[in-house]
């Protein structure tokens, strides 16, 4: 089915095949579109939270055989969105003095109605929306999005609380910087800790070398995310450098606690957190980074090893530690996946360092082979 989230989009495919059939019109105002809808044949189209003219429109749309998903009431956030959110759309509504951003908003709904046990319609309107991220995602690693074509998604894994001034935060930060300039696509968390560093290293990889030092200075003065100054010390990152590179993060409501890193070019916010995780790794096809972190990073390393182990999506993809003190000496992690992985094709795909040269080396020696079974 043919998906149409644009009014100009509309207008074109109208002009051209003067039929929807089997289309997918998502979040337009169809009143804004300029058709003779008398003559267009709709059989099998599904509007999604659309806006419409009249009721008689809707109506003439049904009897034509179309589905129309209606929209729903009272709701800070849109369960239909047909892109991701930007930075500039979350945070609106911010200040020094008080937070009335979009995002906040979205966080307060989500407290207030209870995160755990909802009613029904609220909790059909999340899995409506989180679906549409899903969509929206896939729209923009597949390259319809920013029209450069498919993604090499590396995700990086680790702590959120972090500080900005912890020597592994820098280390994240290069590796990132690296690999973006490599072609390839990060992808993180999304919120604070490792999962900032992540997202900044991409957004610096198209600057001057310089301009990681003067970051790292700028973001020391709040180094963890409770301390006072830590969103405007980030925004005068961002003012510093104002068109980095394309990265995404992948946050979640559930942990809304969290503030959302701005160093992102789209951010992918669930309210489902499971789905968010496994999601996360799912797309991270190029391989997924380690760093310290503690239960949460611990979580993740698992559920991607049974991706692994099973060949959940088709493939085997390599699975990087950065920091052998928190690995191999403090947890004995690494071995234990060393032990899982033994016979399997992943075994090979495993790495442990803490040199970023090294890391970055083992993700371009081991790009994803498809999955094998019973290796």
């Amino acid at each position: 089915m043919r998906e149409i989230h644009e009014i100009d989009s509309l207008e074109d495919y109208l002009t051209k095949e003067n039929q929807l059939r089997d289309c997918v019109i998502q979040g337009l105002n169809l009143g804004e579109v300029i058709a003779n809808w008398e003559k267009i044949r709709v059989e099998g189209a599904v509007f999604l939270g659309c806006s419409f003219p009249s009721l008689s429109f809707q109506e003439r749309l049904r009897e034509g055989g179309a589905l129309i998903f209606p929209k729903l009431p009272r709701l800070p956030y849109k369960p239909y969105r047909p892109e991701l959110y930007t930075r500039e759309e979350l945070t609106a509504g911010w200040s020094e003095g008080e937070d009335l951003s979009v995002d906040k908003r979205i966080y307060d709904h989500y407290e207030k109605g209870g995160r755990h046990r909802t009613n029904v319609l609220e909790a059909l309107a999340q899995r409506l929306h989180d679906h549409a991220i899903d969509d929206a995602i896939h729209d923009l690693l597949d390259g319809r999005t920013d029209g450069k074509g498919p993604k090499k998604v590396v995700a990086i894994m680790g702590g959120h609380g972090t500080p900005r001034t912890d020597p592994f935060y820098e280390k994240v930060v290069r590796i990132a910087r690296s690999l973006t300039r490599r072609g390839y696509f990060i992808a993180s968390g999304g919120g604070p800790g490792m999962m900032e560093a992540a997202n900044l290293g991409a957004w610096l990889a198209n600057g001057a070398d310089e301009l990681l030092e003067k970051s790292l200075t700028i973001l020391s003065r709040a180094p963890v995310y409770t301390d006072g100054g830590y969103f405007s010390t980030a925004k005068q990152v961002v003012d510093l450098h104002p068109d980095g590179a394309a990265s995404v993060a992948i946050p979640t409501w559930f942990y809304g606690h969290e503030p959302s890193n701005l160093f992102s070019s789209w951010i992918a916010k669930y309210f489902s957190n499971s789905l968010r995780e496994d999601g996360l790794l799912a797309i991270a096809k190029y391989g997924v980074i380690y760093t310290p972190g503690s239960a949460g990073t611990t979580q993740e390393i698992f559920m991607d090893a049974a991706q692994n182990h099973y060949g959940t999506f088709d493939s085997v993809s390599p699975m990087i530690f950065l920091g052998k003190d928190r690995y191999e000496n403090e947890t004995g992690l690494y071995s234990s996946l060393q032990n899982l992985a033994a016979g399997r094709q992943y075994a090979e795909m495993l790495g442990l360092s803490d040199d970023p040269d090294e890391v970055v080396a083992m993700i371009q020696n081991h790009p994803p082979v498809p999955y094998e079974l019973n290796t």
